[in-house]
């Protein structure tokens, strides 16, 4: 008589051995004339673990149907960790017929090819088991490497890549053009102009050591600065912001001394009217939403090089939504690396709104915002910004909320260029 343990591990090694479950597929197949199919069925698979946790290899099995009569056993695939299906080829007269792809389900009768095929390759005929992203070989890795809309995306505009690889929508007249950075503007280019023997405007009394020239020179280097025909070097005799000349102390002009200069321009000329001639809206969109208490940039807006010129105003505004009865929140509008507003809301304001303004000057710009909400009072401030345009700015709108839970979503922003 054998001893206990030795029957159960004796049961522990056949269900081993037994191998996983497995599904009949049988059935009589057809041509379209009505008479009997006779050929092979090639069914091909990738690995994948069976429902009882067998591993199944990657491998092509080849079925004879003769007459018409099919039948094949195989692992189900609609309940294994990640379902997987059969790709089956129909093989008659020498050459492939067609193919078709099969989800089996673990069934404890025989099942008909309708009940496994796959509906266009996409949805199983009778099981209903959709297809996964990862079942189609190469579709992941594609939608990774697509280019994702960003929070001014909108439809029926021309379509520009952001800094971070979002598609945004270009912004502007419908009549403008769109330039290779995304900025858009009146269509048509003006070759660099240049301004030869220009006499700066400014008083020459030997004390002003300020002088005002018609346009500001691009590039900086291009300017040339004559004092009664000497050549004045840049950084050492004076200093160059915008269009205005500083003379150190020491090259101060004097009573009856002769200033001329020369210098190149961009695309405008320094008596023609700006490049861009009426209000140009540089962003406009919905933004991003937050459930966090980490300040977050909700949307941006980025100003490129060279489009801000002393006289501009460039005017922001902003709608903030607070959805929830947990928190209050926070938000921030930066100008650059300066803080142009920030308030702080309660748990009952469910709107707020804002406007900014931000006046150009010739070096930095001097700004104000205003904020109100459902709850939150009237509040206005003014500030000032220093630094140079020359290389552009971002507009950032951030928020967050006072501890997790709520949701904070900016709503809608604008950012509009005036002349």
């Amino acid at each position: 008589m054998f001893p206990r343990s030795f029957l159960a591990v004796t049961l522990l090694a056949w269900s081993a051995l037994a191998g996983p479950p497995l599904t009949i597929i049988q059935d009589v197949l057809y041509k379209a004339d009505g008479t009997r199919f006779n050929g092979t069925l090639t069914i091909s698979w990738n690995s994948f673990e069976a429902t009882d946790s067998s591993p199944i290899v990657t491998q092509i099995a080849t079925v004879k149907v003769v007459d018409g009569n099919l039948r094949v056993q195989l692992v189900p695939t609609t309940t294994s960790a990640t379902p997987v299906y059969y790709a089956v080829t129909y093989n008659s007269d020498g050459r492939i017929q067609f193919q078709e792809s099969w989800a089996v389900p673990a069934s404890a009768q025989p099942l008909r090819v309708r009940d496994v095929r796959m509906v266009d390759n996409l949805t199983a005929a009778d099981t209903g088991v959709p297809v996964p992203e990862a079942g189609v070989v190469g579709l992941v890795a594609d939608l990774v490497a697509r280019p994702l809309k960003g929070p001014g995306f909108a439809a029926g505009r021309v379509a520009v890549v952001s800094p971070v690889g979002a598609l945004e929508s270009a912004n502007g007249s419908p009549s403008d053009c769109v330039r290779v950075d995304g900025s858009s503007g009146p269509c048509g280019a003006q070759p660099p102009s240049f301004v030869d023997g220009e006499s700066p405007t400014g008083i020459v009394d030997g004390a002003n050591p300020w002088f005002t020239l018609s346009a500001a020179p691009v590039p900086i280097s291009s300017l040339a600065v004559y004092r009664n025909g000497m050549l004045q070097k840049i950084g050492q005799d004076f200093t160059l912001s915008g269009n205005t000349v500083q003379f150190v102390a020491a090259a101060t002009p004097q009573p009856g001394d002769t200033l001329l200069a020369s210098y190149r321009l961009s695309e405008a000329a320094p008596s023609a009217s700006p490049l861009f001639s009426s209000p140009q809206v540089l962003c406009s969109g919905t933004g991003a939403s937050t459930t966090g208490a980490p300040l977050v940039s909700l949307a941006t807006c980025a100003i490129p090089a060279g489009l801000l010129a002393p006289g501009d105003r460039v005017e922001i505004r902003f709608d903030f939504a607070h959805q929830g009865a947990l928190s209050g929140f926070t938000f921030e509008i930066d100008w650059g690396p300066a803080l142009l507003a920030r308030r702080d809301a309660g748990v009952s304001d469910a709107l707020v709104s804002g406007r900014a303004d931000a006046a150009i000057l010739t070096a930095g710009a001097q700004s104000n915002a205003q904020s109100w909400g459902s709850v939150l009072p009237f509040a206005a401030t003014v500030s000032s910004a220093t630094g140079s345009y020359d290389t552009g700015l971002t507009v950032d709108f951030k928020g967050k909320l006072a501890q997790a839970g709520d949701t904070l979503t900016l709503s809608h922003y604008t950012v509009v260029r005036f002349p």
